[in-house]
């Protein structure tokens, strides 16, 4: 029973360890690359529709609040 346990754990182990490495991809470059360009859009926006959206509750909240 010992040995069927540690060899079943041994298994999971390996499959959620190969599946997560699978499953991500290195996007760091890609990321570097949009936040670099120069195309006068500044950092903080430069996340697309996410950070604009949150960029003007943050200022409505604090010209409001």
């Amino acid at each position: 029973f010992h040995l069927l346990f540690q060899s079943l754990r041994q298994l999971s182990q390996r499959t959620i360890s190969t599946a997560s490495r699978r499953q991500f991809e290195n996007r760091v470059p890609e990321k570097q690359k949009l936040f670099q360009e120069d195309n006068g859009i500044p950092v903080y926006l430069k996340g697309g529709l996410m950070d604009a959206l949150l960029y003007r509750v943050t200022m409505g909240l604090a010209v409001f609040g």
